[in-house]
């Protein structure tokens, strides 16, 4: 580490947290600049052309400093995405929160999804990047973590506007449905041509389905649960 990121960090870590030693302070702090150069260089560049000797560089640390705290690169990949894809979902949370009617917390939700997903840093580090470098299975892991409960937020709202007897599985059920279509439309509205006319088209899409459920809700319409699936021996099973 160069003397002057030296002193930087040390400044940056004299107001003592009570009951941190000043050396996990400094620990921390190396974290976050590795961390902060990172998710700046990823979203300029992309995963693969991002190299480690760059984020050092801007970082002002060494490959061994790096290699203290991360494995390697996709570690440090990682900690970027959670740290960018959490940023996302508590922006919509907050959203949320500022809503009690659940047709505008559901419009208000998306909107600020879409609003999300077309940041730079977003789009390109969780959007476009994310499913490749962590794989399939962790990059769910993390959306289920985050942005998955703000779509069961959303859902447990509109569900419970109309005099439906949800129980715990249909709702989830419910929620994988819109959990899935907001995830095609991130991805659709984050790597189109023109962002904003495709997150008007998705808006005015998943509006209709959403109306289409307060048609329903306030007309009375029961949700009639399916039936439970034949045992082996039922009749229909034996037919």
């Amino acid at each position: 580490m160069t003397r002057s990121a030296r002193a930087r960090l040390t400044a940056s870590v004299s107001g003592k947290v009570p009951g941190t030693s000043r050396r996990a302070q400094y620990s921390a702090s190396t974290r976050r600049a590795l961390v902060d150069v990172a998710q700046k260089l990823f979203a300029e560049h992309g995963y693969a052309a991002t190299s480690l000797d760059a984020i050092v560089a801007g970082a002002e640390v060494t490959k061994g400093a790096l290699y203290h705290h991360y494995s390697g690169k996709q570690a440090l990949f990682e900690a970027v995405f959670e740290k960018v894809e959490s940023a996302g979902a508590a922006v919509v949370h907050e959203e949320l929160d500022r809503h009690s009617d659940p047709w505008e917390k559901a419009i208000a939700g998306l909107r600020a999804f879409l609003d999300v997903v077309r940041q730079p840093a977003y789009s390109r580090i969780v959007v476009q990047d994310g499913p490749s470098v962590l794989g399939h299975e962790r990059f769910r892991e993390q959306e289920q973590r985050s942005t998955f409960a703000n779509v069961v937020d959303i859902v447990r709202a509109v569900l419970g506007a109309g005099d439906w007897d949800v129980d715990p599985d249909m709702e989830r059920t419910f929620a994988r449905i819109f959990f899935g279509a907001m995830s095609s439309a991130g991805t659709t509205v984050s790597t189109a041509a023109d962002p904003e006319t495709e997150a008007e088209r998705v808006e005015l899409a998943i509006g209709f389905i959403l109306s289409g459920l307060r048609s329903l809700s306030e007309s009375g319409v029961e949700l009639v649960a399916a039936p439970a699936a034949p045992t082996s021996g039922s009749p229909r099973s034996r037919r």
